[in-house]
């Protein structure tokens, strides 16, 4: 049991996005490990089909449990919605995705029942958000819009830019025109526009975001298994590892820029091979 406690939290996602889950796994529960992985050869997840994303994932929790992780985390809602259930069947250890632990809090915070959701392409056709909301609270109406400009915006580095605030202002506008009280950031990226979807939105909106609240997830998850890092990690070792499929040196920059450390190397794994 001690030995699964010092083990690390696998996380993973199509690219740099779910970055922002690791984060908010650091900030929440910083004494444990992380292993991350970014799939930065195939990204995007929200192009592909429902097979080959399920194919990719399996491959990825394969080479995450070689690094002896003891949960793993699906920090990517393309890949949450089309290959949790999957990897769950087939992986012996916990998984928990990023979608369930969003769509849970916006069912309970929603005061009127009027939820909107942005994401990928992939997410917003999968209609993953409303079917799952609509389990817990059946009256709800969910309003789903795809974002596709985010992501390009937010890793050009364009965050506070005009550009991604027109644009930002454009795809926001049919969640005015339908009154939605809680709006979900359906997409790991959109985190990282909070500050700017929350002015737009105006103040009566409630921002959910799914990043934070998978954190919290994840946290029940490991004292409830008794498996949370109770010493935390020994000081002279690095308690945080990164590994890419592709393009290491442009993941380490934006990882630099989100995340509160420093990252001094993330290494290239041929994933195929798993």
């Amino acid at each position: 049991m001690n030995d699964l406690r010092e083990a690390p939290v696998g996380v993973f996602d199509s690219g740099i996005g779910g970055l922002t889950v690791a984060r908010e796994i650091m900030r929440q529960i910083p004494g444990e490990r992380i292993v991350y992985f970014g799939d930065t050869a195939r990204v995007p997840y929200g192009s592909k089909s429902g097979t080959t994303i399920i194919r990719y994932s399996c491959q990825i929790a394969r080479f995450l449990q070689t690094r002896g992780v003891k949960v793993i985390v699906v920090a990517c809602n393309t890949a949450s919605a089309y290959a949790l259930e999957a990897l769950q069947q087939q992986v012996d250890i916990p998984v928990i995705g990023v979608v369930r632990p969003g769509a849970r809090v916006a069912a309970r915070e929603s005061v009127g029942g009027n939820i909107g959701v942005i994401s990928t392409a992939a997410t917003a056709e999968s209609h993953i958000y409303r079917q799952y909301i609509q389990s817990l609270r059946p009256e709800a109406k969910v309003f789903e819009k795809a974002c596709p400009l985010f992501v390009p915006l937010v890793e050009e580095g364009w965050r506070k830019d005009p550009v991604t605030r027109t644009v930002a202002e454009r795809y926001l506008q049919e969640m005015k025109d339908r009154k939605v009280d809680t709006l979900i950031l359906g997409c790991t990226h959109y985190p990282l526009l909070r500050s700017m979807v929350a002015d737009i939105m105006g103040p009566d909106v409630v921002l959910v975001n799914p990043a934070y609240e998978t954190a919290m997830e994840l946290k029940r998850l490991l004292h409830e298994h008794q498996i949370e890092n109770l010493g935390g990690s020994k000081i002279e070792e690095n308690p945080y590892e990164f590994f890419v499929s592709d393009q290491a040196e442009k993941f380490r920059a934006f990882a630099d820029s989100i995340l509160p450390i420093d990252i001094t190397t993330a290494k290239q794994v041929p994933i195929e091979e798993y």
